[in-house]
């Protein structure tokens, strides 16, 4: 059966609230997940709190953004501090929980494209710097699946790991701190092995998925590392990139398919009928629409709650949509 789920982000800032709306539109069959808030400011960012997990390495932030620092400062513990919280309220909402439980962390590229080293420049500009942080973050990782796995002793975790900025790293896109450039291209075959790096640190059982929104998401890389299943918006694809997600799915990676405008304005009839058009035309078989996950195209984070909840709702309705085409 299809099932439905959300990307992370969620407007507000009470994140019992938000664990209680995800629990009751998703908890029944579908993948509940931790949210993530950005509204609650610094820490609540997908480079902050992510970095909060980052193992013997410390983080705060200045006024370019998040940089790496010898010991930990207010903003980094404001990071920690909010986790805590959220896994201290997930514990609660999510009592007696059994099934699948999603949450989401910043990927190894991403964030070595968010945080500077302390001397001024990204650290994807170093290459030791890039290899203590992916090493850093698969353990941090590690321990974060674990942690929640003990909070949740019912549930069975999936792990997401964001990239919205993998495509900009491999293409050399990324600016130099000054402006004046851009960092270098970092090769496809570094990239995909430090993804893997960190998706292999999870404990053994734990579903794995990369989400990418951009337009570029390199399918044939996440492929080759062994991930689980792969998100991405498929609101706008070329039958090009059709046939790619084909491929994909054909060597047993699932589909997380974003389907639902992050403005709220797709309806869940031109959600259902853009994926299965899609997906048959690029010659998959109906019956395999059965096996998608449904998601908004990215986060809900810029809608108003009702809005957010709104587009969860219609995710639940397309994902029952694909299992009775698949059956019938």
């Amino acid at each position: 059966m299809a099932r439905a789920t959300g990307i992370g982000s969620l407007p507000g800032t009470d994140v019992s609230e938000a664990l209680r709306g995800v629990r009751e539109i998703l908890g029944d069959g579908h993948l509940p997940y931790l949210p993530e808030l950005p509204a609650r400011g610094p820490g609540a960012d997908m480079i902050g709190r992510a970095a909060a997990l980052l193992v013997d390495l410390h983080v705060d932030l200045q006024p370019g953004g998040w940089r790496f620092v010898d010991r930990p400062g207010r903003d980094s513990s404001r990071a920690a501090a909010l986790w805590h919280q959220d896994l201290d309220e997930l514990a609660e909402v999510f009592d007696g929980y059994v099934g699948d439980l999603k949450v989401q962390v910043t990927g190894p590229w991403t964030l070595a494209a968010g945080i500077e080293l302390n001397r001024g420049e990204k650290s994807l500009a170093d290459q030791g710097a890039l290899r203590d942080l992916v090493g850093s973050l698969a353990e941090g990782v590690r321990q974060h699946v674990a942690e929640v796995q003990r909070l949740v002793p019912g549930a069975t975790v999936v792990l997401q790991v964001d990239e919205p900025s993998l495509p900009a790293v491999l293409a050399g896109r990324l600016p130099t701190v000054s402006g004046y450039g851009h960092l270098r291209a970092v090769d496809p075959q570094t990239a995909m092995t430090g993804l893997r790096d960190v998706l292999a640190a999870v404990p053994e059982g734990t579903a794995t998925v990369v989400h990418c929104c951009d337009p570029g998401i390199p399918l044939p890389l996440l492929r080759a590392t062994g991930v689980g299943a792969v998100a991405l918006d498929v609101t706008a694809l070329s039958p090009a990139r059709w046939e790619s997600i084909a491929a994909t799915v054909e060597d047993g990676v699932a589909l997380y398919a974003g389907c639902l405008p992050t403005d709220a304005s797709g309806t869940v009839r031109g959600a259902s009928d853009l994926v299965t058009r899609g997906w048959t035309d690029a010659g998959m078989s109906p019956k395999g629409l059965g096996a998608l996950t449904a998601t908004p195209a990215c986060g809900l984070a810029g809608l108003t709650p009702d809005g957010a909840w709104r587009v969860q709702r219609a995710a639940v309705d397309v994902a029952a949509e694909w299992s009775e085409r698949a059956e019938s």
